[in-house]
């Protein structure tokens, strides 16, 4: 009699072929999973540095930073703070703003091209707040300094300035000095590049006022503003008693 033949299946044969085709599986699923993180990973690097090409050093950012200057302090939205080592809480020996003339306000979408100087913008005002170090201001130093080193008489200039000259050995090389009457008791006195400074310069007019317990803020102009300065005078005073705090305020 002839030996029965096993019949039952080798499953051996079978299991090998299913553990590979297992870890094919799993590998091209990993694969395809890496492949999407790394596209999501690029496409975020992409937007972010899409942004920050775009942002160009500004920021849009509208919250309060708190700036200890000495005695003062000054919440000031960190959209309007100039530089970005600048843009958090804490002490500071110095710090630089730039607003939008007229609104006086400070970095957005919207406003990119004034920020941006395009097309030649000149629309931004330039403030800096750091500590007292003179007893006058600009306007307190025209009769003991200015008024004898200018030139007289002065030209005619816009808004009702009377520009005068610096001699040569005044030490006040390229600038002139533009003086207005107030109804207070001192007149409004700012400094002015002239000639090719001048026309390089974004701003070429400046002015410095007190404001808070020992702060001196110097702000300055575009040149073709320089005749709205009765305007940018008050909106400057009103912006820096906005930002310095209840109690230190100017």
């Amino acid at each position: 009699m002839r030996a029965a033949h096993h019949t039952g299946g080798d499953t051996g044969g079978d299991a090998a072929p299913a553990a590979l085709r297992s870890r094919f599986v799993m590998r091209t699923f990993m694969a395809l999973a890496a492949l999407a993180l790394l596209s999501a990973g690029i496409s975020l690097a992409g937007k972010w540095a899409g942004r920050a090409i775009v942002m160009a050093g500004h920021s849009d950012d509208t919250s309060l930073r708190e700036i200890v200057i000495g005695n003062d302090v000054l919440d000031v939205p960190a959209n309007m703070i100039r530089f970005d080592a600048a843009r958090r809480d804490g002490a500071a020996g110095r710090l630089d703003l730039y607003l939008r003339w007229p609104q006086m306000d400070g970095y957005s979408h919207a406003a990119r091209d004034a920020f941006n100087h395009a097309d030649g913008d000149r629309s931004i005002l330039f403030l800096s707040f750091e500590p007292r170090m003179m007893s006058r201001d600009m306007s307190g130093r025209f009769e003991p300094i200015y008024r004898e080193l200018i030139e007289e008489p002065g030209r005619p200039g816009p808004g009702g300035l009377v520009v005068h000259r610096f001699p040569e050995n005044s030490g006040y090389v390229d600038e002139v000095l533009a003086v207005a009457r107030t109804d207070g008791g001192e007149p409004f006195v700012m400094r002015c590049l002239a000639g090719a400074a001048a026309r390089e310069s974004l701003a070429p007019c400046e002015r410095d006022i007190h404001v808070g317990r020992g702060l001196s803020l110097v702000y300055r102009v575009p040149a073709r503003l320089a005749g709205q300065w009765r305007e940018i005078e008050a909106k400057v005073r009103e912006a820096a008693a906005g930002f310095l705090k209840a109690d230190a305020a100017p």
